[in-house]
């Protein structure tokens, strides 16, 4: 079966995401796809000149049996922009976040216009896949709350019928060269914060347990690798100053580098305030760190599924974090967090994936 990924925003996880399956697949898959820069045109503008891709695509006798497109874009407008080049050609929209929850930037407003291009693009999809169960019923709460604001015919009664009948599949992850580097601890625990530096990470929370750590004379080393883009909120210029020697690694790591610092890693630690499945945590744990997260978001899910003690990971205020974190400095957890994160592999994961895509395929 040919299968082709359309992704506005090819970069980062949603990358990860699109190469990672296409390499698994026992499908024919193909990807369609724009660079990851202007995110917010991406949701405007992508699906038009997407569909000129695929049109190319097809022309070359490439015509898919499905369409597994991301969210990152305006799907509804997509679908009509391929009727007649893709007639019948089911479309299944993967949500990897939704504009619903959030958080704005200090330099943000409200804006209506995203979350009606989420909503629109889960109605008109043949079929609604998301990453975790949380993403699901976030998106059913807060579908319903934002359509209810319209004067009428406010579609709250749809949402409902639209979400019942999509399904969830988490983010494959190629976990096992993480899985099989051999675990590199120093004397002095390494803390990994693995996200990108924007406001929805939580610096506020990282700064405070940081702060914390330091008050209580840890001794600790911390590498903060994630994007870093042109506008960084100034608590993380704050934060690198606390830190001084400590501060191992700040910003991007290329692949090899990352690995080697997750090998390293003692404690694996989020700050996030919007987080929809978590992979950097995954592969950090992969890798074999105690993962020390907010008890919010995505997180108790992944705690449940890894089959982890919650006590002593999820944290509800920075200073219960502080205290996780010096009691995961005793600990090591290496082998059964390696087990533990299997059932995030491609090798796992994409056979679910295949057999959704066919029974989407052959329903249509």
């Amino acid at each position: 079966m040919r299968v082709t990924l359309v992704e506005p925003y090819y970069g980062g996880s949603h990358r990860a995401w699109a190469d990672g399956y296409a390499s698994h697949s026992n499908h024919d898959v193909s990807i369609v796809s724009h660079e990851a820069r202007f995110w917010k045109w991406r949701m405007h503008g992508a699906f038009l000149t997407l569909a000129e891709e695929l049109k190319g695509q097809i022309a070359t006798g490439d015509r898919p049996d499905v369409l597994l497109v991301s969210s990152m874009m305006d799907v509804a407008a997509f679908a009509g922009a391929v009727r007649h080049m893709a007639p019948e050609v089911p479309i299944a929209v993967y949500f990897h976040e939704s504009q619903f929850t959030y958080p704005l930037s200090p330099a943000d407003r409200a804006d209506a216009t995203y979350p009606m291009k989420n909503w629109s693009s889960a109605s008109i999809a043949d079929l609604v896949v998301f990453n975790s169960v949380f993403h699901r019923d976030v998106f059913r709460r807060e579908a319903a709350r934002f359509l209810n604001q319209f004067p009428e015919y406010k579609h709250v009664h749809k949402v409902d019928g639209v979400i019942d009948r999509s399904v969830v599949l988490p983010v494959g992850i190629d976990l096992q060269a993480l899985q099989h580097r051999q675990v590199v601890r120093s004397d002095i625990p390494l803390v990994v914060w693995n996200h990108r530096w924007e406001h929805d990470k939580g610096p506020k929370d990282l700064l405070a347990i940081v702060g914390g750590l330091i008050e209580h004379g840890a001794d600790f080393r911390m590498a903060m690798c994630g994007e870093v883009f042109v506008s960084v909120p100034s608590t993380f210029a704050a934060i690198t100053s606390l830190l001084g020697d400590r501060l191992v690694h700040e910003g991007w790591a290329e692949p090899a580098d990352y690995a080697a610092l997750l090998s390293e890693a003692t404690v694996v630690l989020s700050t996030a305030e919007q987080e929809f499945f978590g992979i950097g945590v995954i592969e950090a744990v992969a890798a074999g760190a105690h993962p020390v997260l907010p008890d919010r978001l995505v997180y108790p899910e992944r705690v449940s599924a890894l089959d982890f003690d919650a006590g002593t990971i999820l944290y509800d205020s920075p200073s219960t974090a502080v205290d996780l974190i010096r009691h995961a400095f005793e600990r090591d957890v290496s082998e059964r967090a390696r087990r533990a994160t299997t059932i995030y592999d491609w090798s796992t994961i994409a056979p679910t994936y295949d057999k959704v895509l066919a029974e989407l395929a052959a329903a249509i």
